[in-house]
């Protein structure tokens, strides 16, 4: 109701509840910008996680004060209706909610994520059928671009709910990594895209909700299939970047769902989520050297091979915690570079344990993390906040690659496709994705469950079979237990 407001005047003339919804908007619209500018550094992000919740909460209250307000205009059996249903709605929401928080451990983040994703585009697919239900058959021009924006919250939406979900079955493990290449999967992808501006265009000169149904049906098929299609396509190794996309589809489909409904706070908030997940999968795509649009458009140029099972990569050779002690005691600078493999393994308090040993006696340590480091931005450079490895020593492969010449020892933890020289080979799945040069150092200990598993994005890593590479098999979290144990 913000754009209702022409002057002081007219704003003291109105209702004490509009009034605070007016202002908690603005509040809640700024609070959640510094949110996000406080989630662009690792030691404002705590401060930025609390602005994001005031100002969350500050909306709430404004909504649930406009929403009773208006119903204290009904009877008083709608009334009652209205604070059952808040109540319920508020209560499911809370206890699901608040029993995830508790349960889900950061390895389970990436596919929660997701799925959170998917409830948002449900929301606005709701919305978007919710709100011609309630207004259609006008015939003006007005009620014309109003079922445009319908149709485009539900196509948004749509998009949305199932692309989210097979991100969600990917990165759980329920559904294959591998894209699905289906013979002219870009054409598919454009033809559905054209039919989806048709049927929009056909809504929006609905006049009855017997003909409008047809098309927003119809819509609402072609935009499920699409969601499906765009992130089936993508390969496991670019999946951390659809989940920053999705977190943007979501973020638009919530603005769609605010122009639907006429409240501004949801188009600001949309639009805030919308773009800065945009611009997050940008900066991305750019660290992995992959096309915006390509990824955009679901794996587009890309055939989902997988390196070659029958090469032969040499033998690998192993080591022992102890011998891994030793060599630590004798080297003067040591780089650590994490990957999922710590997440699982939980091993991050017992590295951040290692790190403040080595430290103590003189070791120059530091962490190479690369971009889309573990399935999630950010994972790596969460799980080591949440671990107290001090933020002045956990550095991004930009600031350290020029470097690993230099270095005496690097510990892989768990990683596989962020530290795979793959990368630098013609043809390769990953080829052309910047990687951390660790091989580059004078020794490489790379801490790996087995020898079995290729990495998420299916590629084998030569570094493994290095000569001035060993191999430390077996939990992460117990294999740096037994190195504290021998320093």
């Amino acid at each position: 109701m913000i754009n209702q407001i022409t002057s002081t005047a007219a704003y003291t003339s109105l209702p004490l509840p509009v009034r605070f919804e007016s202002l908690a908007s603005i509040a809640a619209a700024l609070l959640f910008i510094l949110a996000l500018a406080g989630l662009s550094k690792q030691v404002t992000a705590a401060r930025g996680n609390k602005l994001g919740i005031i100002g969350m909460t500050l909306a709430l209250v404004a909504t649930i004060w406009v929403t009773l307000w208006l119903a204290s205009f009904g009877s008083g059996s709608h009334m009652a209706i209205t604070v059952v249903l808040l109540v319920v709605a508020m209560s499911i929401g809370a206890v699901i909610g608040i029993n995830k928080a508790r349960k889900v451990e950061m390895t389970g983040m990436p596919e929660l994520i997701a799925l959170l994703h998917s409830f948002v585009g449900l929301a606005a697919v709701l919305v978007g059928y919710n709100s011609f239900i309630l207004t259609p058959g006008a015939d003006t021009p007005d009620n014309a671009f109003h079922m445009g924006e319908v149709g485009l919250a539900v196509f948004i939406g749509a998009v949305t709910l199932t692309g989210s979900i097979v991100a969600y079955l990917k990165l759980s493990g329920k559904m294959s990594g591998r894209p699905l290449t289906l013979p002219g999967r870009n054409w598919l992808n454009l033809a559905a895209v054209i039919t989806s501006v048709v049927l929009i265009v056909w809504f929006a000169y609905t006049r009855s909700l017997a003909t409008g149904f047809i098309p927003l049906v119809l819509l609402t098929i072609v935009a499920l299939a699409l969601g499906f299609h765009l992130v089936a396509a993508i390969g496991g190794g670019d999946m951390p970047v659809v989940v920053s996309m999705l977190n943007s589809y979501s973020g638009w489909a919530a603005a769609m769902a605010g122009f639907t409904l006429g409240n501004d706070l949801l188009i600001i908030t949309g639009a805030l989520v919308g773009s800065s997940g945009a611009y997050l999968s940008y900066i991305m795509c750019v660290a992995m050297n992959r096309s915006f649009i390509s990824v955009i458009l679901g794996g587009f140029g890309t055939d989902g091979a997988v390196s070659d099972a029958d090469r032969d990569y040499g033998t690998h050779t192993e080591t022992t915690a102890e011998e891994v002690a030793q060599l630590l005691k004798d080297a003067k600078s040591v780089v650590i570079s994490p990957g999922y493999g710590m997440a699982v393994a939980q091993a991050q308090y017992p590295v951040a344990d290692l790190t403040a040993r080595l430290r103590a006696h003189g070791v120059d340590v530091k962490f190479a993390i690369h971009p889309v480091a573990g399935r999630l931005p950010g994972h790596m450079n969460v799980l080591l906040a949440e671990a107290k490895v001090p933020y002045d020593i956990v550095l991004e492969m930009d600031e350290i690659n020029d470097d690993l010449g230099d270095v005496d020892v690097v510990l892989v933890i768990g990683a596989n496709d962020t530290v795979n020289p793959a990368a630098e080979e013609p043809g390769s799945p990953i080829a052309g994705m910047p990687v951390i040069k660790v091989w580059e150092a004078g020794k490489v200990i790379v801490f790996k469950r087995s020898m079995g598993n290729a990495g998420y994005a299916g590629v084998q890593n030569p570094l493994f079979f290095n000569e001035n590479t060993d191999m430390l098999l077996g939990d992460a979290k117990n294999t740096v237990d037994q190195i504290i144990s021998a320093l």
